[in-house]
């Protein structure tokens, strides 16, 4: 039987599981994958450092989706003493059905997850409760202004909310958003809060209602002085996620195997730099070889791109309308960069795990929020897998983030000296001792974030145009230009492959991922 082509655009979650899929199915689909590097999984990718191994940037394996669950463990199974395990989430709770344990490293881990906020110098719950803990580390008079601000905020909301500014001080008010929200915000984006759609507020902050965490605050206060105590009310963040034993690069790598396996293709360092348009279909593909220079052309019978939009608009001939070309030119990026720092021990602190050597701090990932530093998240990979760390418990390895854009000063920054300065940010805010460290490495990650400035106002112009090609289906954060976790990347190359199988090309559904509730982690 003749296989139709399936042209994949990217070999990251969205293109890999698009690619399993349609061989699962089997109807005489044939997926071709296109890769622009020589990795596997995107921004999912596992990097190997002279054996540490690192997250670049941090991934949960937790969905509300049953079905990406299941795929999850299909793939890699989770790994126990047999019979369910339960994996506790926000007041939710998930049965997870483990495995005996084997030598075969090909397992998934159940793993504790604590995020925190690091400012002023104090650690903060993630997200921000109003508990004692914080009372303590901002003090009663910045208190009482966020309580005050939060109570304007609901009594005068901002309308219409034409920013991500407007949405969270609606939502937590002024002071709280100048607080906890711009800053952070803003070393992210590397623009004003006023400046960014508000789009992006109701797609990544989770849902907290400020006046039950008044209340609950206020209970336990109260609880606690009746009954004469005045310690802290100790409430636990610490819930539970699935995690592959040697990071998050692993689970693609096996479904490359498999996708290779069943048939599929799978072209390295293939850079697709041209689609051929034939009215409202995509005839070909054209991938530059970046290792040889020669340029390929694969036919397709239908095309699944998780590549830039402004990329993939650029590529295509005939080219688009006018608008549609103005608009995918102004979209706009961030990128990203990783410093890995190994390190014999922390700074001893009060938060440092009792019994431990090194000083290890609990977190999986701490949300760095203090304003003389360009770090903006850290990563600690012996608490995602011990697995990660060549020598663990006797050092420890760090993941150091830091949001920029291509061409600016933290980019251009030479590796060597790029390492130095983010030694330094961690003695800065007294996490490391600088003769402590034994290693590391700089890895730079283009495009990370698809950004909601610039020309993304006007993205439906531009989403109406390419949804008119029948045969062309966007999928995955870059694809679709839309802060997807991981699960909503694989839902949405679910979609579109049933999309292919039924021959529906009816592609609303593939753009309501990640943007109705029951996509979310907490509802609003």
């Amino acid at each position: 039987m003749t296989m139709k082509p399936v042209l994949i655009i990217g070999a990251g979650p969205a293109g890999l599981t698009a690619a399993l899929e349609l061989l699962r199915a089997n109807q005489g689909f044939k997926p071709i994958v296109l890769e622009a590097s020589g990795d596997i999984g995107g921004i999912s990718k596992t990097i190997n450092y002279n054996g540490n191994r690192m997250d670049i940037g941090g991934h949960r394996f937790f969905s509300k989706s049953d079905w990406v669950m299941n795929w999850w463990q299909d793939i890699l199974p989770a790994r126990g003493d047999g019979g369910d395990a339960v994996i506790s989430y926000q007041n939710k709770q998930r049965s997870i059905d483990t495995q005996d344990g084997t030598d075969d490293d090909r397992h998934m881990l159940l793993r504790p997850r604590l995020s925190r906020i690091y400012f002023l110098r104090s650690f903060f719950d993630y997200p921000v409760k109003m508990n004692l803990n914080t009372v303590r580390n901002l003090g009663p008079v910045r208190i009482a202004r966020i309580m005050a601000s939060y109570s304007k905020a609901r009594l005068n909301p901002i309308t219409p909310e034409k920013s991500l500014e407007d949405f969270i001080v609606n939502r937590f008010g002024r002071e709280l958003y100048l607080t906890f929200f711009k800053d952070y915000t803003e070393k992210v984006w590397g623009v004003p809060c006023n400046e960014i759609s508000p789009e992006w507020g109701a797609q990544r902050i989770k849902g907290l209602s400020i006046t039950e965490a008044l209340k609950h605050a206020a209970r336990q206060i109260f609880k606690n002085v009746a009954g004469g105590e005045q310690k802290e009310v100790k409430t636990s963040l610490i819930e539970q996620f699935l995690y592959p034993r040697l990071g998050p690069g692993q689970m693609w790598e096996v479904v490359a195997e498999k996708v290779q396996q069943m048939g599929g293709e799978i072209h390295f360092h293939h850079k697709a730099v041209a689609l051929q348009r034939d009215g409202d279909r995509i005839t070909s593909v054209s991938a530059l070889n970046t290792q040889t220079g020669e340029t390929v052309q694969f036919q397709a019978d239908h095309v699944i791109s998780t590549m830039p939009v402004r990329e993939l608009v650029a590529g295509i001939s005939p080219a688009l309308g006018g608008e549609a070309q103005r608009v995918a030119a102004g979209l706009q990026y961030r990128d990203f960069i990783t410093v890995g720092v190994l390190v014999r021990k922390l700074r001893q602190s009060k938060h440092s795990l009792p019994g431990t050597a090194n000083n290890l701090l609990p977190d999986n990932w701490i949300y760095i929020q203090e304003r003389d530093v360009k770090l903006g998240r850290l990563q600690i990979f012996n608490n995602w897998s011990p697995f990660l760390v060549k020598d663990e418990p006797n050092t420890v390895w760090l993941g150091l983030e830091y949001f920029c854009s291509e061409g600016d000063e933290l980019w251009e920054m030479p590796k060597e000296k790029f390492f130095a300065f983010a030694q330094d940010e961690l003695v800065k805010i007294g996490l490391i001792d600088k003769s402590e460290v034994l290693d590391g490495t700089v890895v730079k990650v283009e495009k990370a974030y698809p950004a909601y400035f610039g020309s993304y106002d006007e993205f439906d112009t531009l989403r109406e145009q390419i949804d008119r090609i029948g045969n062309l289906f966007l999928v995955g954060r870059n694809g679709m230009h839309r802060y997807n976790n991981q699960d909503h990347s694989m839902l949405t190359a679910r979609l579109a492959v049933e999309s292919i199988l039924t021959a529906n090309h009816d592609k609303a559904a593939i753009w309501a991922v990640n943007v109705d509730d029951e996509y979310h982690e907490e509802k609003k």
